[in-house]
């Protein structure tokens, strides 16, 4: 019949997807390591017979029968290894019981010990395996518990690992059986095991749900361009479609709002703004400042920076409260973004810098021309050279030097 401590190495292995051999090799080397730190020597040959529980463990010194001992700890003469076995015969390896007094005790807590490290261990391991390949993707997930500001989060297969505060939705309630969805970012591989990094306030989880719940973007007709987000507050989204026939921003919404409401409710009611994504810079950054109407802008493509003039009454709605409109579409945009007056602005038109040597005005043709053999025909390229660099570009004289370093300041200061 098995012993109870054997049925529950079952269960537990069994619970765990642990080896049980493993677990048991493993209490036996930590009672051999016990034995031989506090009454042997690392020279002796030990084995541990666990039998019905570790408390009642018997430790066996191992030694072979010779004729002539040359070393204690590992051999021993036929006439005292008949002291141990009548039937002994040279070459044998007699087990002679050594098992201290009170041993069982040392035992029974080496093998807790050792069930609790192999557990650890063993649960580890099946996490780096279920989700090694497994990143950048939406994991569901289950509270388990919530401790100050740490929530325990249950994975699959009885799986725990721990949410922290950064990573969580700010100002969101949690609570023991709330199913939740989390962005699985990483999984690491440290010394104390592997470590799952899963956020609630990562951009790409805002990502994976509308992959999600629009069938449009899981299909690739429609596709995500940018995603700008305050976790738990409000979020941007620039939606592109493939399909000329297939508005985007309809197919996110839903009939009656009922796509975005349940990406929102699923992120504790953060709002979700959609916008058109536009190759034109000018158009998408004006969609993405919205709900403000814009006069005006000048974009700076080499500095990616932006002026954005507006009328007083749209300013406050430009800017949002706190910043949080100009620094969602400015992350949108990947743009910084400065808010003006439209009063600022002394010639009201929509204008680029110059960006290319050839709309530079006054320089000689043979000049460009000797640029362009360099390619060289981007003032970005330009700007910030000195004199000695530009005369080092082949044909190029002192005085073009300085007359082109005067020409680029022109159209870069103030910008």
């Amino acid at each position: 019949m098995q012993s109870q401590f054997l049925a529950a190495i079952n269960q537990l292995c069994e619970e765990k997807n642990i080896s049980r051999d493993i677990v048991l090799d493993t209490i036996k080397a930590a009672l051999r390591a016990a034995y031989r730190k506090d009454y042997g020597n690392r020279e002796q040959n030990i084995e541990v017979d666990i039998n019905d529980s570790p408390e009642s463990a018997i430790i066996y010194l191992v030694k072979k029968v010779v004729s002539e001992v040359e070393n204690e700890n590992m051999e021993i003469t036929l006439k005292d290894a008949k002291k141990y076995n009548k039937n002994a015969k040279m070459d044998d390896d007699i087990k002679i019981d050594v098992t201290p007094v009170g041993y069982g005790r040392i035992a029974a807590q080496s093998a807790k010990q050792v069930i609790i490290q192999r557990v650890q261990e063993a649960e580890r391991d099946v996490m780096y395996e279920l989700f090694k390949d497994r990143e950048n993707e939406l994991i569901n997930a289950l509270v388990h518990r919530v401790d100050n500001n740490q929530v325990y989060i249950n994975l699959e297969d009885k799986i725990t690992t721990v949410l922290p505060p950064e990573h969580q939705i700010p100002h969101e309630r949690y609570y023991a059986g709330q199913r939740v969805k989390l962005y699985l970012e990483k999984v690491i591989k440290t010394t104390k095991g592997p470590q799952l990094l899963i956020s609630r306030s990562h951009p790409n989880l805002v990502q994976k749900l509308f992959e999600l719940e629009i069938p449009e973007i899981k299909a690739g007709t429609v596709e995500i361009k940018g995603i700008a987000r305050d976790p738990g507050v409000r979020s941007k989204v620039a939606v592109n479609s493939l399909d000329p026939k297939i508005d985007p921003i309809g197919s996110c919404v839903g009939q009656k709002g009922v796509r975005v409401q349940s990406i929102m409710d699923e992120l504790n009611g953060e709002r979700i703004d959609i916008i058109e994504w536009n190759e034109n810079m000018a158009e998408y950054i004006k969609a993405a400042l919205a709900p403000a109407k814009i006069n005006n802008i000048v974009i700076d493509e080499h500095r990616r920076h932006v002026k954005i003039y507006v009328h007083p009454d749209q300013r406050p709605l430009a800017i949002g409260k706190k910043g949080q409109n100009v620094q969602l579409a400015s992350g949108l945009t990947k743009y910084e973004i400065d808010i003006l007056d439209i009063s600022e602005l002394k010639e009201i038109k929509e204008q680029k810098v110059i960006t290319d040597i050839h709309d530079l005005p006054k320089i000689p043709a043979d000049l460009i021309e000797k640029l362009d053999q360099a390619n060289l025909s981007k003032v970005e390229q330009l700007d910030g050279l000195s004199e000695k660099d530009l005369m080092d570009i082949e044909g190029v004289t002192k005085e073009e030097a300085d007359y082109l370093i005067k020409a680029i300041k022109n159209v870069t200061k103030g910008n």
